[in-house]
């Protein structure tokens, strides 16, 4: 019989760019053992050039949309991994999931931060999308060499 897989929630401000590059790659690159959900303190729409930058990688994220970490909590959602992908400040005032394994702490930039011209902005985007890919990639080795 398969098993249910291990649910992950990536966290960010505002659900508009880092947290939700983390799910896609989650969910494209382990498949059916982990599923990964995102979600914000404030969602906000997600941002023009984090839905540019995944397309590049094959994403389509311009009918995606941002969630409200609180309506995940009043909804009772279980997580064995809540990840936060934001400043540890901000990670403060998120909720405490129940049942919740363990959180991780992986800190990038601010895509809404980012100045410069637009290909300015674009370039350092890849950055983050690129750091956020290997991060996610390395953490799913990290869960295969392990027992659950």
């Amino acid at each position: 019989m398969p098993t249910a897989p291990r649910r992950v929630l990536f966290v960010c401000i505002h659900n508009s760019g880092r947290s939700q590059m983390a799910e896609a790659y989650l969910n494209a690159i382990d498949g059916p053992a982990l599923q990964a959900e995102s979600a914000g303190m404030t969602p906000r729409p997600i941002d023009p050039l984090v839905v540019r930058v995944m397309a590049e990688e094959g994403f389509d994220l311009a009918d995606a949309r941002s969630d409200d970490i609180f309506a995940f909590f009043r909804e009772g959602r279980l997580y064995e991994r809540v990840i936060y992908v934001c400043e540890r400040a901000a990670e403060e005032d998120c909720p405490v999931f129940p049942g919740v394994r363990s959180t991780l702490h992986w800190p990038f930039p601010d895509p809404q931060q980012l100045t410069g011209s637009e290909d300015e902005r674009l370039e350092a985007l890849r950055g983050i999308r690129d750091s956020i890919k290997d991060r996610v990639e390395a953490w799913v080795a990290e869960q295969e060499e392990r027992p659950t």
